[in-house]
C-alpha cells in the first residue's frame, strides 16, 4: 500500500470549461486579430523600414535559393520603386553568379516564409506581408491557448489573445515583413509546446503512479511528443534569428526544472535521481540536438547552391563526397562566425536607436514609415501625415511592468510556476540586451522587445486571475474582480483604437497625428 505521494489534481488540476469551447473562443479572438492584421495590409503601398533587405532576400531565396546581391546592395530606392511598381529585374547582373553572392546578417528561416507570401501572391506589398500577418494571427491562437492551459480558464485565456491582438507593437510587425514577428512566433510556439508536455508528462506520472508498481524514482515516460516539437520550434526561432538563442537555453533549463518538480510533487523518495537518469537525457536530444538540426536544414539552399556566399563550391566538389561534406560544413561554420563578428560590430548611428533599459516604457518607438510628400487633398486640407508607428500600446506596457513587478513578489512568495515562467520568459527576452548594450554598444531597436510580449501578457493574465479570485471566492469577490479586469481590457482597447491610425499608415492631418504623439522622444530625432 503506497504511503507517500499527493493526489492527482494538484499535478494536474482540471480545466474549466468544455473543451469545445476552448477552441471556439480562442478561435474568435484569433479572428479578431487576424481581421486588424489582414485589412489594408497592402498599405502602405511602399517598402517600409528594412523591408528593402528582407523583401529581397526573400525573393532571392525563392527564384535562387540564396540571397543574391541587389542594386545597391541595400536601402536602394531605385531599386524599392522598381519593386513597387512591379519590375523584378532588382539583382545585379554578374558574369558568374558567385561574384553577386551576399553577405547577410540573419540566418533563412523567415526570408524563406517571407518568400512564401510572395510565391503565392506576388512581389507586392500584401504578398511579402502576408507571411507576418499569419504569424501574427496565429501568435493570437497560441498564446490564447497556452493562456488558458496555464491559468485552467477560458475566459482568461481569451483575455490573453485579445490584448496580445490589441497590441499596437505586435500590429505593427504582423503588418511588416521583418523577422522579428517570425522570431516570437516561433519562441511562442516553443514555450506553448514545453507547457504542453509538462501536462503530458504529469498525466503518465499520474497514470503510473496509480497502477504500477511503486519504485524510489519514478518511472521512464518514453518518447515526448511535446518537447520534441518544442525543441524544434525553438531551432526554428534561432533559424530566424541567432537571438533565439536566449530563449532556447533558458527554456531547456526549465523543461529539466518542471521534470524535478513533477516527480517531486509525486512524493518519490529520489526524484533527482529519476528526473537525471530518465528525463535528461531525452531533454538534451530534445533541446540540443533537435533545435541544431533544424537550424541546420534552415540552411539547405545554401547547402544545395553553388551560389551562397563562402560557399567555395569549385573545392568542395574536388575530392568526392565525403570531402564535399567535410569542407562545406567547414565553409558554412567560417560563414556563421563571420555573421557572429559582423554583429559584435554592429554599431551604426541610426536617429531611432534606443537602450533596453528604455523599452519597457516606450521612451523611443521606431518610424516605419512617414512620408513627407503627400498632397494636401490627401486628407482634406492643410498639412497631412501617414504614418507606421512601431511603438506598443502604452496602457498595456505600462500595466504590464507593473504586472511584471507583482509576479516577482508572487513567485518569491509562492513559488508559483506560471510566475516563475512567465518572468524567464521576459527575462530571456530582454536581460541579454543589457550586456550588448555595455559591453559592445550596438545599435537596436524598441522592436526586439516583440518576442517578450506574450510573457508581458501572460503576467497581465496572472495578475488578472489573482484579480479574480477561485472559483469558490465569494460573488461580490468575483464581480469586484471581473470590474477591475474588464475596466482594464476596455482601457487598452480604447488606447490601441487612438493609436491605431498611426500604426496602420491611415491618412491623418498633421494636428491628428500629434495628438497621438505621447512624448516629444517618440518624435524627435536621438541625440548621437
Amino acid at each position: 500500500m503506497r504511503n507517500w505521494g499527493v493526489p492527482a489534481q494538484r499535478l494536474i488540476p482540471p480545466m474549466q470549461g468544455g473543451a469545445l469551447l476552448g477552441w471556439l473562443a480562442p478561435l474568435a479572438v484569433a479572428i479578431f486579430g487576424g481581421i486588424l492584421r489582414f485589412v489594408r495590409l497592402g498599405e502602405p503601398k511602399a517598402v517600409v523600414f528594412d523591408e528593402t533587405f528582407y523583401v529581397k532576400d526573400a525573393y532571392s531565396l525563392i527564384v535562387h535559393g540564396v540571397e543574391m546581391a541587389t542594386l545597391g546592395d541595400a536601402k536602394n530606392p531605385i531599386a524599392d520603386r522598381r519593386l513597387i511598381a512591379g519590375n523584378l529585374d532588382i539583382f545585379k547582373q554578374c558574369a558568374q553568379p558567385s561574384e553577386c553572392a551576399s553577405f547577410v546578417a540573419h540566418p533563412p528561416l523567415g526570408k524563406w516564409m517571407i518568400g512564401a507570401g510572395e510565391w503565392l501572391f506576388g512581389m507586392n506589398p500584401f504578398g511579402w506581408r502576408f507571411a507576418a500577418a499569419l504569424a501574427g494571427t496565429l501568435s493570437v491562437l497560441v498564446l490564447a491557448r497556452v493562456a488558458r492551459r496555464m491559468t485552467r480558464s477560458t475566459l482568461l485565456g481569451c483575455l490573453a489573445g485579445l490584448l496580445l491582438a490589441l497590441d499596437g507593437l505586435h500590429l505593427v510587425l504582423s503588418r511588416t515583413a521583418l523577422l522579428d514577428i517570425f522570431l516570437m512566433f516561433w519562441v511562442l510556439c516553443g514555450f506553448a509546446c514545453l507547457v504542453a508536455d509538462r501536462d503530458w508528462a504529469r498525466r503518465k506520472l499520474v497514470a503510473w503512479y496509480e497502477s504500477a508498481p511503486v519504485t524510489e524514482t519514478g518511472p521512464r515516460l518514453g518518447l515526448r511528443p511535446w518537447r520534441l516539437a518544442a525543441g524544434a520550434c525553438l531551432g526554428a526561432a534561432c533559424a530566424v534569428k541567432w537571438s533565439g538563442i536566449f530563449f532556447l537555453v533558458a527554456f531547456a533549463v526549465l523543461s529539466i526544472m518542471w521534470d524535478l518538480g513533477a516527480r517531486r510533487a509525486l512524493g518519490l523518495r529520489e526524484p533527482y535521481r529519476g528526473a537525471l537518469s530518465y528525463d535528461l537525457p531525452g531533454g538534451a536530444g530534445a533541446m540540443v540536438l533537435v533545435p541544431a538540426l533544424v537550424f541546420t536544414a534552415s540552411w539547405a539552399g545554401w547547402f544545395a547552391s553553388a551560389d551562397g556566399w563562402g560557399r567555395n563550391w569549385d573545392r568542395a566538389t574536388s575530392s568526392g563526397p565525403v570531402f564535399f561534406v567535410f569542407d562545406s560544413l567547414r565553409s558554412w561554420v567560417q560563414y556563421q562566425t563571420q555573421v557572429l563578428g559582423f554583429h559584435s560590430g554592429l554599431e551604426d548611428y541610426h536617429p531611432y536607436m534606443s537602450e533596453p533599459w528604455s523599452w519597457p516604457l516606450l521612451l523611443r518607438p521606431v518610424s516605419f514609415h512617414y512620408p513627407t510628400d503627400l498632397p494636401a487633398s490627401a486628407c482634406g486640407g492643410g498639412q497631412c501625415s501617414q504614418a507606421v508607428l512601431g511603438v506598443g500600446t502604452p496602457a498595456l506596457w505600462y500595466a504590464a511592468a507593473l504586472a511584471l513587478l507583482g509576479l516577482i513578489a508572487w513567485y518569491v512568495s509562492s513559488r508559483d510556476w506560471r510566475a516563475g515562467a512567465a518572468l524567464l520568459g521576459f527575462a530571456a527576452g530582454w536581460l541579454p540586451w543589457f550586456y550588448y548594450a555595455i559591453a559592445d554598444n550596438r545599435t537596436m531597436y524598441l522592436f526586439y522587445m516583440i518576442p517578450v510580449v506574450p510573457f508581458m501578457v501572460l503576467a497581465l493574465v496572472l495578475m488578472a486571475g489573482l484579480a479574480l479570485g477561485k472559483q469558490d471566492a465569494p460573488a461580490p469577490r468575483r464581480a469586484a474582480g471581473a470590474a477591475v479586469v474588464g475596466a482594464f481590457a476596455l482601457v487598452v482597447l480604447i488606447n490601441f483604437w487612438w493609436l491605431h491610425p498611426v500604426l496602420t499608415a491611415e491618412t491623418i492631418t498633421h494636428a491628428q497625428w500629434w495628438a497621438r504623439m505621447l512624448m516629444s522622444s517618440w518624435v524627435t530625432a536621438a541625440p548621437k
